[in-house]
């Protein structure tokens, strides 16, 4: 038997490999948080006064601009590093959902309504009769931690998992975890907005009770900018995620079932985290699937055969659902999705396991219905897919998304 070929990846061949895998927006992020936070460092300048998030000045001088420039500038190297890597995971994760220029899209409809929230929040605290806070109209608040308090509450509620881990230390209810890590943040650091990170929270739950989706345009408008001759350099790098398919090059994240654990930066061990970056032994004799993204699907370069496509089933959703329909559904959940390559096209094929024609029948709670209304999708479509994914809510999501 031939002996196994074993490997070593030093520290900098992996740190590319983690580089290279984030998607173009989020590392697009990064590059822009940290230049601007070394150009500030290098010049000395400190004035975060003129670019923060600043209540008072917002409603004097109506300088809206503070609404984006608070969010890309920090106060520290600890502050913008923690916030890159916390944006790191979240930020990959629901890209190659969504796709980079819709990520794009969503950051700023974030970092809009954190702000309101922000602003009608402190003139009604500023502006109690019986305790009044003035000096919330003049708190300066800047860091992207507000709009990655928004993805935590997004990614929490498309995972589907019942229970997140906080640190690798406990264990708490999906519901009460970015509500849990508000409270740790604030008590174990100093200077941290509160009202900040709390609308940040806000957003992300309004955006997952679908009170944005009046404000969110179909993917027609989406695949209009990606054909624009302007964006022609950036969609053509191997990171960007094109909305109306996905980038062949990229893994999507996936969930075994509905009771598991993300593997965000704030859950799981963070000590195993960390040791994903020392060097380790790897064996080309047997490949293996990995922990990180576990499901069905096949990894790129891969011999393996691709999963068979049930064509009835993909000829049954397309008859229950009408052209105009689909072209105003979001692609914003995530469930047991394959890492093929999948080419950028509104015709792609549903690649999902055969259903046994014995199980169609299971029965779906209307809460189940309801949690994917409420992320944009039709409600006959929604019934079709759950009975089509015989009551299983990651399927059922992977087919709606398919649709998009």
């Amino acid at each position: 038997m031939r002996p196994n070929i074993v490997s070593e990846a030093g520290l900098s061949t992996r740190a590319n490999q983690w580089w290279e895998s984030i998607p173009f927006f989020t590392s697009a992020v990064v590059i822009v948080c940290g230049t601007i936070y070394l150009i500030c460092l290098l010049f000395g300048y400190d004035s975060f006064y003129e670019i923060c998030f600043l209540p008072s000045a917002v409603i004097s001088r109506f300088q809206v601009y503070r609404f984006y420039t608070s969010i890309v500038f920090h106060g520290s190297l600890l502050h913008v590093l923690f916030n890159m890597l916390a944006l790191v995971p979240l930020g990959s994760e629901l890209e190659r959902i969504m796709g980079s220029v819709r990520m794009f899209y969503i950051t700023i409809l974030l970092a809009t309504s954190n702000a309101i929230l922000h602003l009608l929040i402190a003139l009604l605290v500023a502006h109690i009769p019986f305790y009044r806070l003035q000096n919330v109209m003049d708190e300066c608040a800047i860091g992207f931690s507000g709009v990655i308090f928004s993805l935590i509450v997004i990614e929490t509620s498309l995972s589907g998992a019942q229970s997140r881990s906080v640190f690798g230390l406990f264990n708490i209810p999906a519901k009460w975890y970015p509500l849990i890590l508000l409270v740790l943040f604030q008590v174990l650091m100093t200077n941290v907005s509160l009202l900040g990170h709390l609308c940040g929270i806000l957003s992300g739950f309004a955006y997952t009770y679908g009170f944005f989706n009046l404000l969110m345009p179909g993917t027609s408008f989406y695949s209009a900018i990606e054909s624009s001759s302007l964006l022609s350099t950036c969609i053509r790098r191997p990171k960007f995620i094109l909305c109306t398919g996905g980038n062949p090059s990229g893994y999507i994240p996936t969930y075994s079932g509905q009771n598991t654990s993300s593997s965000g930066l704030f859950s799981g061990n963070i000590w195993s985290n960390l040791s994903a970056w020392m060097p380790q032994r790897e064996t080309s004799s047997q490949p293996t699937q990995d922990s990180r993204f576990p499901g069905r699907g096949r990894t790129l370069s891969s011999s393996q055969s691709p999963v068979h496509v049930d064509s009835n089933l993909q000829a049954r959703l397309l008859d229950n659902s009408s052209p105009e329909n689909r072209s105003h559904m979001i692609v914003t959940e995530t469930g047991d999705r394959l890492s093929d390559e999948r080419q950028p096209a509104l015709g792609t094929a549903v690649a999902v396991d055969r259903v046994p024609a014995g199980q169609q029948g299971a029965v779906v709670s209307d809460e189940e219905i309801q949690k994917l209304v409420s992320m944009g999708f039709d409600k006959t479509q929604v019934e079709v897919a759950l009975a089509a994914a015989d009551g299983d809510l990651n399927v059922a999501v992977e087919i709606l998304s398919q649709q998009g």
